[in-house]
């Protein structure tokens, strides 16, 4: 059924027609879908009949072949890969959006790294592309939900909490930002029982397109929520700062703070165990794209740069002056017991090409408006990390 546009659609939409004939443009543009129109990936997927359409999917990589999607290195800004859930690996969930000259500055990969895990609305013709599942001819990209497509994609640093949370620490640097985070905080906390941090990540890695779901951090598989526990394929509590460096436990503490708490299938996160975080080892068989040696653990890289302010939020938040030891992110692996882990050169790096995502932000604000009632400051400001390490 073809729709009408509303009044104020029609409106700019003759005005944006008579620029075109002032300005002598030859190309008329499509005109933008309503919200209301988007499909999910999986339906543009089963649509390939070269029907005009708005897809909304999370920005999970850039193909460079029918089998292949890369989720670090672009090697150019001519493609997306589009899926139903942020962190998706399999290709056969995916489709592949061609990006047009016109696009590429603002929405290719290659410019704009940050774009991954962006949920995204995107208009275009459903027809395959890399003889795949595809959108091409591309007319109209946007962020899910955003009232001016085009919208850059956030690096953090707003300023929404500056002039308030955030204001005795505006304007300083080095140790003085360091302690004034700490005194932030760690003030007007409201602490968890490690059995009520089940239900909270029940809340806080919710699934968008899957609300009885959450989201592993590192195989970035999608489980039932209430699939929690120690069974195989089922998922438990990881502790991104791992709760041997500097044995805290599963105390109300460090060991329940839910900035660094995140759901993941019990294999995996057997498989990590411990380790500091670092590059390279050999790849995860159950979750591709992590990869392990005897010292080090690397996640793939749509979660590189959560981890490394998780581990920067775990240095400042705990000073060894509340009765915890004082955690200490530093640039060794195989630290072993000791209340450290690094490698901080690299983790500094994973910051600034994994720029905070939309979920990394929204978890961050759950965490903030209904549970914790603290932030992690390195999601709202990631250069703030470079600023004191």
């Amino acid at each position: 059924m073809r729709q009408t546009l509303g009044p104020r659609r029609r409106a700019q939409w003759i005005l944006v027609a008579l620029l075109l004939v002032l300005t002598g443009t030859a190309a008329v543009p499509v005109a933008p879908a309503d919200a209301a129109t988007t499909i999910t990936v999986a339906t543009a997927r089963a649509t390939q009949d070269g029907s005009s359409a708005t897809v909304r999917g999370y920005v999970v990589g850039q193909p460079t072949s029918s089998t292949t999607v890369v989720t670090s290195g672009f090697p150019n800004d001519y493609a997306l890969a589009l899926a139903d859930a942020p962190g998706t690996t399999d290709t056969s969930r995916m489709i592949y959006v061609q990006v047009p000259s016109a696009f590429r500055s603002v929405w290719g990969l290659r410019s704009n790294p940050g774009l991954m895990g962006r949920q995204v609305d995107v208009t275009g013709t459903l027809a395959a592309y890399f003889s795949r599942p595809g959108l091409t001819s591309s007319s109209a990209f946007a962020f899910a939900g955003a009232t001016t497509p085009g919208d850059p994609p956030p690096t953090g640093g707003s300023g929404e909490y500056d002039a308030t949370y955030y204001a005795s620490a505006i304007g300083k640097s080095g140790a003085a930002l360091e302690s004034a985070l700490h005194t932030i905080i760690s003030t007007g906390v409201t602490k968890l029982s490690y059995d009520a941090v089940w239900n909270a990540l029940k809340v806080t890695d919710r699934d968008p397109a899957n609300p009885s779901h959450v989201i592993c951090l590192y195989s970035g598989f999608s489980l039932p929520a209430g699939d929690n526990g120690g069974g195989v394929d089922q998922w438990n509590r990881e502790h991104v700062w791992a709760k041997s460096h500097g044995d805290f436990g599963t105390a109300t503490g460090p060991g329940t703070d839910l900035h660094h708490l995140r759901p993941e299938d019990v294999t995996v996160n057997s498989a990590r165990g411990n380790l500091d975080f670092d590059e390279g080892g050999s790849q995860n068989a159950e979750a591709p794209g992590n990869y392990a040696d005897a010292d080090s653990w690397e996640p793939r890289d749509a979660v590189k740069g959560d981890v490394a302010r998780m581990i920067f939020y775990m240095s400042v938040r705990y000073d060894g002056g509340d009765g915890w030891p004082d955690l200490e992110v530093n640039d060794l692996v195989g630290n072993g017991t000791s209340p450290h882990i690094g490698r901080l050169s690299v983790l500094l790096r994973w910051n600034a090409e994994d720029p905070p995502s939309a979920l990394e932000m929204r978890r961050n604000d759950v965490i903030y408006d209904d549970y914790q009632h603290n932030r992690n400051p390195f999601i709202d400001h990631p250069e703030w990390a470079d600023t004191i390490w």
